[in-house]
């Protein structure tokens, strides 16, 4: 329960928010889950087989992925919104956890849509 908890936190901070916080994410979620947070992250290792810190990554590239969708927000101003530290960093995190650049996997998903339509 405490594990599914965390996650909603965290899905909720990261997918639901309109700016996300400037606020350390593992003092939010101990105090949102009013947890000591050591004791959240080693039980949710323990669980899940997963660092909240990893778990936090894949969902704020999820959101990334999203927004890249959407075409309403430049890679800067998706990087400032999703509190990355630079275009370069958010592009690094994304390429580990996709395997794609931003830039390519918003081409892919363009050409698909287009082939998509044209089946139709």
């Amino acid at each position: 329960m405490l594990i599914e908890k965390t996650k909603t936190t965290i899905i909720e901070l990261i997918h639901y928010s309109e700016k996300n916080p400037k606020v350390n994410f593992s003092d939010y979620i101990a105090e949102k889950l009013d947890y000591n947070y050591n004791h959240l992250a080693s039980l949710f290792s323990e669980v899940t087989g997963t660092t909240i810190a990893n778990y936090i990554i894949i969902n704020k590239i999820e959101r990334v992925k999203e927004l890249l969708l959407y075409d309403e927000l430049s890679l800067t101003e998706i990087s400032l919104l999703m509190e990355y530290s630079s275009v370069a960093h958010l592009s690094h995190q994304f390429k580990k956890i996709t395997g794609f650049t931003p830039t390519y996997f918003k081409k892919i998903k363009k050409y698909k849509k287009r082939i998509m339509l044209e089946d139709l």
